[in-house]
């Protein structure tokens, strides 16, 4: 199949992405952010009017489960293109075209989509403005984007076994938005997307804010748990013990455990015809 963008560089860990998508870590990753978030961020597509014969890109497509959706939506006269740093994990799929592509540095082509997608990628790149800017270009006059960020600055502890537990699980979240703030992300981008957003020149701005209920099994505490694994070494850097990882596993586990989710908005925008 012909490729549709230039070859993006030998992927690296390198700053500005806490995550290192090159090891097996990003297999329950890619599952638990599936299975959180799918159903809001479908929800909120739909609700551009995506259907027969639009062009889509996916940033960041992970492991491909909205850009399938998205490709059967399109139909067979759409086409959807999802891209990311690695694509070992897009699996092949009708009217889906995977093509490795780094965002900060790989060109887009101009006013090719109708629609762009991107869940939990500018929140890690330092260069996000640059980036708005380059969606804009690359959507058509009138096309929509969709932006799907957190704000972690919000997530109380609701039960826990103990006080200690609590206190526990907040330094795990605190280490974890230090860790996430050093390597370029910003934690709290979700809430401050839809402004710059306006002032790269989108209109039509559309925020949806959503929480969920946490306790043991739910998918995106578990997304949390896999961060155990995956962050250990920068978790380590950040403060915590060895003991204290242990144990916080146990804590986001235990059946009494309650929390709410950090808020996750959804915004969408649109190129001015």
């Amino acid at each position: 199949m012909t490729q549709l963008l230039d070859p993006a560089p030998a992927l690296v860990a390198g700053p500005g992405y806490a995550f290192d998508n090159s090891s097996d870590h990003p297999v329950a990753q890619f599952a638990c952010l599936a299975a959180a978030y799918d159903p809001f961020t479908i929800e909120r597509l739909s609700a551009t009017g995506v259907g027969e014969g639009w062009h889509c890109l996916e940033i960041g497509a992970g492991n491909g489960s909205v850009a399938r959706w998205l490709a059967d939506r399109v139909g067979p006269t759409g086409r959807v293109l999802a891209t990311d740093l690695d694509i070992r994990r897009i699996p092949s799929h009708p009217g889906l075209v995977a093509e490795r592509h780094d965002i900060v540095h790989d060109p887009l082509p101009q006013a090719a989509f109708d629609l762009i997608h991107a869940r939990l990628v500018l929140q890690h790149l330092p260069e996000r403005r640059a980036v708005l800017a380059r969606l804009l270009t690359a959507l058509r006059p009138g096309g929509w984007l969709q932006i799907d960020e957190f704000d972690v600055s919000y997530g109380p502890v609701l039960l826990a076994p103990d006080a200690g537990s609590a206190e526990l699980y907040e330094r795990f979240l605190a280490a974890k938005a230090r860790l996430f703030d050093a390597a370029g992300g910003r934690a709290v981008w979700g809430r401050e997307c839809p402004a710059q957003l306006r002032e790269a020149g989108f209109t039509d701005l559309d925020p949806q804010p959503r929480v969920a209920l946490w306790q043991a099994g739910h998918p995106g505490l578990e997304l949390l748990v896999s961060h155990l694994d995956g962050l250990r070494e920068r978790l380590l850097a950040q403060g915590m013990t060895e003991s204290q990882l242990d144990e916080v596993r146990t804590v986001m586990r235990h059946p009494e455990f309650r929390a709410v989710s950090p808020v996750v908005y959804s915004v969408h925008a649109r190129r001015p015809r």
